[in-house]
């Protein structure tokens, strides 16, 4: 069991979200589900909490009401070690949402994912400067991160001068 285990706070849907995330990542899995009962505050059968993992990581999502909403100060990095995670969790996770840039999006419940390649940090740690800085460049211009076009502009010979 976690020590400390992130509680996402939906309207209503969070049994819908729980189910999306666990057919997503592997090695998830729901593992309770707790309901309102005739006391409420919600809806009698409806869905208070359920615990869930999400790639061996434990989480609780609630069904609150609609009195907070989620934002962009939160969210999640998926580390991909390929461009074809990345393509697939980018594709997945944004489908009904809302693309962002530099590899962020809002998935269809309004929760922030940084879909991020692993080759990303060694290109932006680049002891030289100047692939770095081209790096960086190509990721601002990006949505979905693009692994051989970060490291194309990071390869590209500068002009001398």
């Amino acid at each position: 069991m976690n020590k400390i285990t992130p509680c996402l706070w939906f309207d209503t849907q969070a049994e819908d979200a729980a189910q999306f995330y666990t057919s997503v990542f592997p090695d998830s899995q729901i593992l309770e589900v707790s309901r309102y009962g005739d006391a409420g505050p919600g809806p009698a059968g409806q869905a208070m909490t359920v615990s869930f993992e999400l790639a061996n990581s434990r989480y609780v999502a609630l069904n609150g009401g609609p009195v907070f909403t989620f934002n962009e100060a939160i969210s999640f990095q998926v580390d991909c070690a390929s461009q074809e995670e990345v393509d697939y969790f980018w594709n997945t996770l944004s489908d009904g949402g809302e693309e962002g840039q530099c590899g962020w999006l809002k998935d269809r419940f309004g929760v922030s994912w940084q879909v991020i390649p692993s080759a990303l940090p060694t290109l932006l740690a680049d002891p030289d400067p100047g692939r770095a800085t081209r790096a960086m460049q190509a990721m601002l211009g990006m949505r979905k991160l693009d692994i051989a076009e970060m490291q194309q502009a990071a390869d590209a010979p500068q002009p001398a001068g």
